[in-house]
């Protein structure tokens, strides 16, 4: 498995900047005209567009260390292909691809580390040296056990006269067999999780943070006459992305870290590729629309896989229809009142929607619906090895409220323990 960690330079001398905006000025000339060609002729092969264009390149700038026409023809190959399928599935604007922002792509003949906290590319002017300002996640993969890639990406910010680095570490992890499974349940404002037969519910405030960010963005754009610009710059001041991606680490870190140390699976449900459309189809209030397209339903399940990844966890995913509608027990539909407690149609027993929610996703998944692992509730499950008895309300345990970077009450991610 890899992982892409992004580290900045220090900032940059002005001989060493002046070098390297000369280097990304005719390294955009060479990816523009190979953008141009590939999706002209829809070419996605890299070693094709190699072949055809390869002289072409060294001729336009022989200065320049011949790999990087390789690497330009990566670039666009990749370009191409992305923008090809988009405009076969119909979102696609223009004839061709924008290349708005570059990052120049480096192989091993192109850079190379120069201690821990510099490196040295490869440019027409002959090796320059940068200094780097390692990130501690930097630092978390080069001492745990991670090897760097050969391959590497940067991309000059002229504003603060610094280098954007990207780097990526592997290693390899085998997935251990599973002694049970962890199922999870995402919801607009929470993560719902089963373990052990309790439930607990890691509240994230989504909804909270996307209204507030909405009601801002309105009022910037009235102020401004719908300027954009003004949009994109309030974006960026109020950090909405970054509390967004911290809270899905956050729930991510705790959800897989319950299930290695008891050595669990994670059950999570099939969403597709698009699930917010689907979502929204019969929904009519625009407010609501856009809630449910900001919730970040495929981008929680997207974090706890990765975090699964790294540590080995086993994920599997089941059939999402009609999880938090039918009863554990008695498999019949469950009646809401508007609330999100409702009552089982057939045995009367009390069930939140969440918890249900989470007891259908691990019968699924020990029932064979993407595991191998046996299922212990045997061919029907009783009231008994519920959270609660079976005629109470299952509500799930709130251990943990989850902010973004800053804004936690808690210093310590929290742990599941039994009620």
């Amino acid at each position: 498995m890899a992982r892409t960690v992004v580290v900045r330079s220090a900032r940059l001398p002005g001989r060493t900047l002046d070098i390297l905006a000369e280097l990304r000025g005719m390294y955009r000339d060479m990816v523009e005209l190979l953008v141009q060609y590939a999706v002209e002729n829809e070419m996605t092969s890299f070693m094709l567009l190699k072949a055809e264009k390869y002289g072409e390149l060294r001729s336009m700038h022989p200065e320049l260390p011949s790999h990087y026409a390789y690497t330009a023809c990566q670039d666009a190959a990749t370009r191409s292909k992305s923008f090809l399928r988009s405009r076969r599935r119909g979102r696609a604007k223009g004839r061709y691809p924008e290349v708005r922002r570059i990052s120049m792509w480096l192989d091993d003949h192109l850079w190379r580390p120069d201690g821990l906290t510099a490196i040295r590319i490869s440019t027409h002017r002959g090796w320059v040296k940068v200094e780097l300002e390692p990130s501690r996640q930097y630092w978390r993969y080069l001492n745990g056990g991670w090897s760097l890639r050969p391959e590497a990406r940067i991309r000059l910010d002229p504003v603060e006269d610094r280098l954007i680095v990207y780097l990526t570490f592997e290693r390899e992890v085998e997935e251990y067999e599973p002694k049970g499974f962890v199922s999870v349940d995402v919801n607009e404002d929470n993560v719902t999780a089963l373990v052990d037969g309790a439930a607990y519910l890691l509240r994230t405030d989504m909804k909270e943070m996307t209204l507030g960010y909405d009601y801002r963005r309105r009022r910037i754009m009235e102020r401004n006459s719908g300027s954009r610009r003004a949009m994109r710059k309030v974006i960026r001041k109020s950090g909405y992305r970054r509390r967004k991606e911290d809270v899905r680490r956050k729930a991510a870190r705790i959800i897989v870290g319950a299930a290695a140390e008891r050595g669990y699976g994670i059950a999570l449900e099939r969403l597709g590729k698009r699930p917010n459309e689907n979502m929204i189809r019969d929904v009519g209030n625009p407010q609501l629309r856009y809630r449910i397209f900001q919730a970040a339903f495929k981008g929680i399940q997207r974090e706890i896989e990765e975090e699964a990844m790294e540590l080995g966890v086993p994920v599997v995913h089941v059939n999402p229809k009609n999880t938090s509608r039918m009863c554990p027990i008695h498999r019949a539909p469950i009646v809401y009142d508007g609330s999100r407690v409702g009552k089982c149609s057939e045995g009367g027993e009390s069930w939140h929607r969440d918890v249900a929610a989470t007891w259908n996703i691990l019968r699924r998944a020990l029932g064979g619906d993407g595991s191998a692992a046996p299922s212990p509730l045997g061919p029907s499950l009783d009231g008994r090895p519920m959270p609660l008895a079976s005629t109470g309300a299952h509500d799930p345990t709130v251990i943990a409220r989850i902010r973004g970077r800053g804004a936690s009450p808690c210093r310590r991610s929290p742990r599941f323990r039994a009620v």
